[in-house]
Parts: structure tokens; sequence; C-alpha cells
């Protein structure tokens, strides 16, 4: 395919670029293969062109797989939720098999605006790799999968393998992820956000699966964002609580260890402190609101 040398609408936003426009996957992984690091994907452009913009990316390339068929689905194959490439938020909001993972759901809502959401997909928010990705605590908690492509063939990788830091993936040049897989569970799940307004980033999160009997913590699994370098499974915390009573004192000073497990930073959104004072209560109310989901009602 020839490329398009596009200068944009405003050459004053956005530097020069060559653009393509593949009609297959096959031919967008021949594409990045050939292209290199220079070249990025637009699928939903809500982080890209951001970047783009602000001068913080400057790829010689762009490949849009906006029109390739079959990336934009939501369906339960094989005991996984199944999510494509090209599915929006939007989609993942009006899709009833998003229900059977109230996590999920919770961060979807809460993302952005409707015009973000119409536009921005969950692939790309997971690969952007932002600490604060409203996407990754919950699938973290369910322990989802991402499936990257590449001309070489394909792998799957767990999401806690994924992420390596602010910005960076495990992702090679050539690859694209195509696919996330979330397994079916039978526990109860919540993710909460605290943000200064409903659309803005989140100065912390958590998300959190657990599995009761009657008002113990039978099992349980613990995400936070925004807290380090890269979302993150807190798993001394989960240690911690697996045992404890939904309303026991002692629930909330076993959660002091999530304090530990978090490493920070100030910046424009908050400080370090109050990002490692709040995780703790963020994680203990997604656990609340876990158990209250499955039905259980604090003594």
């Amino acid at each position: 395919m020839k490329p398009s040398t596009l200068n944009t609408i405003n050459t004053h936003i956005l530097p020069r670029f060559e653009y393509f426009e593949p009609r297959s996957l096959g031919e967008a992984l021949e594409l990045l293969d050939k292209l290199g690091s220079e070249a990025r994907i637009l699928a939903g452009g809500t982080d890209l062109l951001v970047k783009m913009k602000t001068g913080a990316l400057r790829p010689r390339y762009l490949i849009n797989i906006k029109r390739i068929p079959g990336l934009r689905y939501i369906r339960v194959e094989e005991g996984y939720l199944r999510i494509g490439a090209l599915t929006t938020w939007n989609d993942l909001e009006e899709s009833p098999e998003t229900a059977l993972f109230p996590a999920l759901l919770d961060a979807v809502k809460q993302m952005g605006g409707l015009q973000i959401r119409v536009m921005a997909t969950i692939a790309g928010n997971l690969c952007n790799a932002s600490p604060a990705a409203d996407s990754a605590p919950p699938l973290l908690v369910y322990d989802a999968e991402v499936v990257l492509a590449s001309v070489k063939g394909v792998r799957v990788v767990r999401l806690e393998e994924f992420f390596t830091g602010p910005g960076r993936t495990v992702m090679r040049e050539n690859e694209m992820l195509i696919e996330v897989k979330v397994p079916l569970r039978k526990g109860s799940s919540a993710f909460i956000k605290l943000a200064r307004t409903s659309m803005d980033l989140a100065i912390a999160s958590a998300a959190v699966y657990a599995e009761f009997e009657g008002d113990v913590v039978r099992d349980v699994k613990i995400a936070l964002g925004s807290v380090a370098p890269r979302p993150l499974r807190a798993r001394r915390a989960e240690t911690a609580v697996r045992g404890l009573r939904i309303g026991d004192p002692s629930l909330m000073d076993a959660l002091e260890v999530v304090k530990e497990e978090v490493s920070p930073i100030t910046d424009v959104r908050s400080t370090a402190w109050y990002r490692r004072e709040v995780s703790k209560v963020l994680v203990y109310d997604a656990l609340v609101k876990s158990f209250e989901r499955a039905g259980g009602v604090r003594a």
C-alpha cells in the first residue's frame, strides 16, 4: 500500500507523518514489521493524538486499523469474555456480557465522558500503559490476558506481566494487541476510582475480586492504579485479608500493608502521601462493595 503524506489540517498542531490504512490484519502486521519503532497504531486515538499534539510523541508513520474487519467484538466463548482490539468503551458499557464482570463495568462507567467512550478502545487504554489506566485494575483481578500478534505468529501474555513501567509494555515493535481475554469467574467484584472530577484521571483506584463464605473473605484478588509506576496486584494485602470477616475492625488494620506495597508520586493531581493513605481505604470500600453485591449484609 502506498502511504499518504499528511500535513494534517493544522500544521501547527501535529508534525508531518506518513499515513497507512490497511484493510486486513495481515496487511497491518506487515506494515508494523516493515516500519518498526517509528510507527504507531491508530485505533481510538484519544491518547495517541494528544501526545502528538503536545510533542510527547512524533511518530514517522501512523497505521490506522479502524477499517480492519473482525476486530470489534465482545463475546463469551470457551470460558472467556473476549474483547476485540477495536471495541470501544461505549461498546462495553452497552454490552450485556460486560455485566458479568461488575468491576470492569464500574471502570467503564467512570472512564471519561461519552465523547471519549465512543472513540477510545480498551486495547488502546492498556497499550498506552498509564499507571492510571482505568481498565487495568479490574482486568488484573480477573487474571486477564492479552493476545499479541505479529507476522511471526500470536502469543498470549498475562496482563500482570504486560506492563513494565509508565508508558512501557512487553510488546515488541512489530506486535499489535488484537484481543483481551478475561476468564469467567463466579465471585463478586468492584472497582472504585478517586479523581478530582468525574472525567479526570484517577488520583488512585482499586479493584477487588472476592469469594465469601458467609461474611468471611475466603479468596480475594486486589489491584491498584495510579499509585505505582505501573498498575499492580497487591499480593501481600490479599494474604493479609483472607480469612477475615467483613465489618471486623481487624480488616482495616490488615489493609495497612497496602501502604507498603504502593510507591506513589506527587504530581498535579495529588501528593504521594495522600495516595498512600487513601489506597487502603479504596481497597476496603471495594471489598465491602463486593460483599454487598454478593448478597452479604454486614452485622
